[in-house]
C-alpha cells in the first residue's frame, strides 16, 4: 500500500488495476509457476532448478503440477508463469501451449554463459539479448555456469549473481519482479487514436519546441547508452512460423529500439488545499483508499506529503514526444513526434501529420510512464503553490512545460542537477509498458518532492532511477539542456 497516494486513485488517474501488486510481498502471493524441463538436463541445471524450485516455496510462491496449470486442451491457464530448463525441440516449446501472446511469461534456462559480457557495448548486448530471446520463443533468459547466474530481459538489460544456484534473497528482489509485471505493448483499444492529427505548427513556440527536440538529439548520438533499433528482420528464428509470433507479440512492430525524449506541454495546476482546513472527518483508512473525494462540486485526488493531507484537483496534460520506432538520435521533427493526452485514465494519440500512409505509428511501450510523469508535475506544482508559493516550479510549468529523458543508463553524480531530486532505485526492477512502472513514476515524484521539502532545496525535477532498466530525468531544464549534463557539450 501506498503511504502518499491510494492504490484506487492510481488507477482511476492511469487506468491501471488497483490490485496491481507494487512490492514483492504482493507479488509472490500473485505469481503461479509451472516447471517444464526439457527431457535431457545437465547436472547443473537440475540442481539450479532444485534450488528454484526451494527458492519458491520459502517465498511462499505457488509451485503448480503440469495438469494444475493447464486447461483441458493442454494450453496453460491465464497468467501462468512457465520455466522451461533446457533444450527444446521446435514441436515441444512452451509457447507452443499459449493461449493469447500476453497471457503467459515463459522463462527459459540455459546451462551456458550469457551471450554478452561485462564489456559489451549496450547495443551490442541488446541484439544479442533479443536475437537469444527470439531463437528461444521466451521472454527471460537465465543462463548458469559454474560460479554465476545470469538473467536477460527484453529491455537489453541484465542481472548477474555470484553462485551457480539462486539464493531466496535473490529470486526476491529481482527475478520475481520481472514475472509479474510483463512487458506489453500498448493496446490501439485503450486510446483515442487520431492518425495526422498532431503538427507542430510554424508559431515562436513551435520552432523553439522543435530546435530543443533536434539540438537534444543530436547530442545524444554520440552516447552508445541511448540505443538504436533491433530490427526483428535481422533476427534468426527456428521457422517462418516464429518469425510470425515474435511479429504479433511487437504489434507488427519493425523493432525494438529504446529511450525517448518529451516535452509536457505548459499547463497550470489549480493550488492544492489543505485537508484539514475542509475536513476532518474522513478517517486514514478512507483517504488511503478512496480514489477521488468529491468537495465543492470538483474532484480531488488526496495525496500525503510528510505526514499531511493535500486536496489536488486533476487536470488533463499533454505530452509531444518521439514516435515509436524513429531514430531517436537523428530525428526529423515533422515525422517523429507524436502527442499523447492523459484525461483521468483517458489517453488520446495524435500522429504527426507529415506522416507517411506507408509509415505506421504505435504507441511507444512507454506511453503510459510518459503520461504519469506529466500528471506527477501537476501535483507537485499544485502542492507547492500551497506550501511553498516562492518555489517557482509552478510558473515554470504554467509558461514552458517541463522536459523528460528516458535512457538505458545512469546519469554520474556529476551530472545531476540542484534541484533535481533521486527516487525509484530502492524499487523493484521492472520494464517499461508495466502498470507498476507508471505507478513508480508518479509515487516517486511525490516522494521526490518530500526530500526537497525535507531538505529546504527549492525543487526543479526529478531523477526517476528504474533498476536493471534505465533513468528518467524529468523537470525544469530544456531537452538540450538536459542532454548537455549528461553528454557534455
Amino acid at each position: 500500500m501506498s503511504k502518499n497516494i491510494s492504490l484506487a486513485s492510481l488507477g482511476h488517474l492511469l487506468g491501471i488495476s488497483p490490485s496491481t501488486p507494487l512490492e514483492t510481498g504482493d507479488m509472490c502471493r500473485k505469481l503461479q509457476l509451472v516447471f517444464l524441463p526439457a527431457k535431457k538436463k545437465t547436472p547443473r541445471l537440475q540442481c539450479f532448478t532444485s534450488s528454484l524450485i526451494n527458492a519458491c516455496n520459502i517465498l511462499g510462491i505457488q509451485v503448480l503440477s503440469e495438469d494444475e496449470a493447464c486447461r483441458s486442451d493442454g494450453k496453460f491457464k491465464p497468467g501462468m508463469v512457465v520455466i522451461a530448463p533446457g533444450s527444446f525441440k521446435d514441436e515441444l516449446l512452451a509457447i507452443n501451449r499459449v493461449s493469447t501472446l500476453y497471457d503467459n511469461i515463459i522463462v527459459g534456462i540455459h546451462d551456458e554463459p550469457a551471450p554478452l559480457t561485462e564489456a559489451s557495448l549496450p547495443q551490442e548486448r541488446l541484439d544479442r539479448i533479443v536475437g537469444k530471446l527470439a531463437w528461444d520463443m521466451v521472454h527471460i533468459s537465465i543462463y548458469i555456469t559454474n560460479d554465476s547466474w545470469t538473467i536477460c530481459t527484453m529491455n537489453g538489460g541484465f542481472v548477474r549473481f555470484d553462485g551457480s544456484c539462486p539464493l531466496p534473497s535473490d529470486v526476491l528482489k529481482t527475478l520475481v519482479p520481472k514475472l509479474t509485471a510483463q512487458v506489453v505493448p500498448p493496446k490501439p483499444s485503450n486510446f483515442d487514436h487520431r492518425p495526422g492529427g498532431f503538427t507542430l505548427g510554424h508559431t515562436e513556440t513551435a520552432h523553439e519546441v522543435s530546435a530543443d527536440f533536434t539540438g537534444c538529439s543530436r547530442l545524444w548520438s554520440s552516447n552508445s547508452y541511448f540505443l538504436t533499433h533491433t530490427s526483428r528482420e535481422t533476427l534468426k528464428y527456428r521457422s517462418p512460423f516464429y518469425k510470425k509470433i515474435v511479429a504479433r507479440y511487437l504489434d507488427q512492430r519493425s523493432g525494438m529500439s529504446y529511450g525517448f525524449f518529451a516535452r509536457q506541454l505548459p499547463v497550470s495546476a489549480p493550488r492544492a488545499l489543505r485537508l484539514k482546513e475542509y475536513s476532518s472527518s474522513l478517517s486514514e483508512t478512507e483517504l488511503r483508499e478512496t480514489p477521488l473525494l468529491h468537495l465543492e462540486n470538483k474532484h480531488y485526488v488526496p495525496i500525503n506529503v510528510l505526514n499531511e493531507w493535500h486536496l489536488v484537483e486533476p487536470v488533463p496534460v499533454t505530452v509531444i514526444t518521439t514516435r515509436s520506432g524513429c531514430q531517436k538520435t537523428s530525428l526529423n521533427p515533422e515525422t517523429d513526434l507524436v502527442a499523447i493526452s492523459l484525461d483521468q485514465g483517458n489517453i488520446t494519440l495524435m500522429t504527426p501529420h507529415m506522416l507517411s500512409e506507408a509509415s505506421e505509428s504505435r504507441p511507444s511501450f512507454d506511453t503510459l510512464t510518459i503520461l504519469s510523469h506529466a500528471l506527477g508535475n501537476t501535483f507537485i506544482a499544485s502542492i507547492l503553490q500551497t506550501i511553498r508559493p516562492s518555489w517557482q516550479f509552478p510558473v515554470i510549468l504554467a509558461r514552458m512545460g517541463a522536459s523528460m529523458t528516458h535512457w538505458h543508463g545512469y546519469p554520474e553524480d556529476s551530472a545531476i542537477p540542484a534541484g533535481y531530486f533521486l527516487h525509484g532505485g530502492n524499487k523493484p526492477p521492472v520494464s517499461c509498458s508495466t502498470p507498476q512502472s507508471a505507478a513508480y513514476s508518479l509515487l516517486g515524484k511525490i516522494e521526490a518532492l518530500e526530500q526537497a521539502l525535507q531538505k529546504n532545496q527549492e525543487y526543479k525535477g526529478d531523477i526517476h532511477i528504474e533498476p536493471n532498466h534505465g533513468t528518467n530525468i524529468v523537470g525544469s531544464y530544456s531537452l538540450t539542456e538536459t542532454a548537455v549534463l549528461i553528454n557534455g557539450s
